[in-house]
């Protein structure tokens, strides 16, 4: 899915600051929201950590920039719990209101008419075997797709169209694109791959910088030596 979330590699967002002895939670409604989040899993309405990830992805653009981490995983969850049809969404925004909130604040949820219906993940363990072997391996040199289908995807928007070399060959694991959707398992081998940063961002980049991602094997090819 090609949205706000895939900044990888963008320019003009400064540099990153690291908090030293960052506490889990910077203010008490964070830790509210992860309760609500453990809680609605356990309810069945975020499905797997997939569809949650693609929910994050869907919040309303500019809510993604502005309401840091845990307001997004709030617009998330609100607009699984209303695709789930455990509460209306006019509902929440009446109780908000209520406790003081803005009429006119911007709503992160942005629940579809038609959503996905996704099976509840029996088990947080996404590894699987397969009967087929790995399509490459160690040293292979691969070239990312660029093909990628509308929904949820794991390979980053810059990182499509790129050559690298196959690092490590890992089990078969949950495929993300088919899961996110409640399309099934639909375990795929999984690969970590190197990429130099001159690939991925021009003859500027660090000559040194060396980027190693986790990708499935839908997302590779082999590419010519």
């Amino acid at each position: 899915m090609d949205g706000i979330h895939d900044l990888g590699g963008m320019h003009g967002f400064g540099p990153i600051q690291r908090e030293e002895d960052e506490p889990a939670f910077h203010q008490r409604w964070e830790a509210s929201v992860f309760a609500m989040v453990m809680a609605a899993g356990r309810a069945g309405a975020t499905g797997n950590a997939d569809r949650f990830r693609h929910a994050i992805e869907r919040i309303d653009p500019i809510a993604y920039l502005e309401h840091g981490y845990y307001g997004r995983w709030l617009g998330a969850v609100e607009t699984l719990l209303a695709e789930t049809g455990l509460v209306e969404q006019t509902e929440i925004t009446a109780r908000a209101q209520v406790l003081g909130g803005r009429p006119h604040a911007r709503i992160a949820a942005r629940p579809s008419p038609h959503p996905d219906r996704v099976t509840p993940a029996a088990s947080a363990d996404n590894r699987r075997q397969l009967r087929q072997p790995p399509q490459f391996a160690t040293g292979d040199p691969v070239r990312t797709v660029t093909d990628v289908k509308a929904g949820h995807t794991r390979l980053p928007r810059y990182a499509r169209g790129k050559w690298g070399r196959i690092l490590t060959c890992h089990d078969a694991w949950v495929y993300p694109d088919s899961h996110a959707h409640g399309h099934g398992d639909q375990p795929k081998h999984l690969y970590t791959v190197m990429f130099t940063g001159k690939e991925l961002w021009g003859s500027e980049a660090d000559p040194a910088l060396r980027v190693h991602l986790d990708l499935f094997e839908p997302y590779l090819e082999l590419a010519d030596v």
